[in-house]
């Protein structure tokens, strides 16, 4: 055999065994996804315990979800800071605009840098029912309107969700019994590197 064609063989055996080692450390990965739900990067999701149906973007660039809220207002109750807010939407079950008049205590507030400059915005906790379960998350309120989507799920929400393929939409159901299963925000553990960015 030529010289040439022993280094030809000898790097298509190596170009071999590296396909097998990835291919092997990659299929643990792809066994533990299949224990999780699929969700697309648009879903239906009920707001809890209101039920109406909108949609939602789940959005991996995002950290923490969003849903949109006029006529913002604060105030005091017991001695804590509450937030009073107007959610109007469509109903995509039945196609009709509603609203409704939420109240919650105040998490905290969230300050988002862009281009046009600073923008401090409250956060409170609510609750979506996606695929069957509920989830207690923490939500950023701002005017949505003029957006496609009026919730929109960060990260920190889709890492208790389970797996995002952003190849799909529509991949789960919105329907919650009332003993569904419900993620309180006090019970989860977060990933401690949700908020990194390499």
């Amino acid at each position: 055999m030529s010289r040439h064609a022993a280094t030809s063989l000898a790097r298509a055996a190596r170009q071999f065994a590296g396909v097998g080692l990835i291919a092997s450390l990659a299929a643990p990965a792809v066994a533990q996804a299949a224990d999780d739900k699929v969700f697309g990067w648009v879903e239906k999701a009920t707001i809890e315990p209101w039920g109406v149906m909108v949609k939602a973007k789940l959005d991996s660039g995002a950290l923490t979800s969003s849903m949109h809220a006029e006529n913002i207002e604060t105030f005091e109750r017991d001695d804590e800071e509450w937030v009073r807010f107007d959610v109007e939407v469509e109903d995509e079950a039945k196609g009709d605009k509603v609203e409704n008049t939420f109240e919650r205590p105040l998490y905290r507030d969230l300050t988002v840098s862009g281009a046009g400059g600073r923008d401090t915005r409250p956060v409170v906790l609510m609750t979506l029912c996606m695929g069957g379960e509920r989830y207690e998350e923490q939500f950023s309120l701002r005017d949505r309107d003029g957006m496609n989507y009026p919730v929109l799920l960060g990260r920190r929400t889709i890492q208790s969700l389970g797996v995002l393929d952003v190849r799909k939409t529509f991949q789960t159901s919105p329907d919650c019994a009332e003993d569904a299963p419900l993620h309180r925000y006090e019970d989860k553990e977060y990933s401690d590197r949700i908020g990194a960015a390499s």
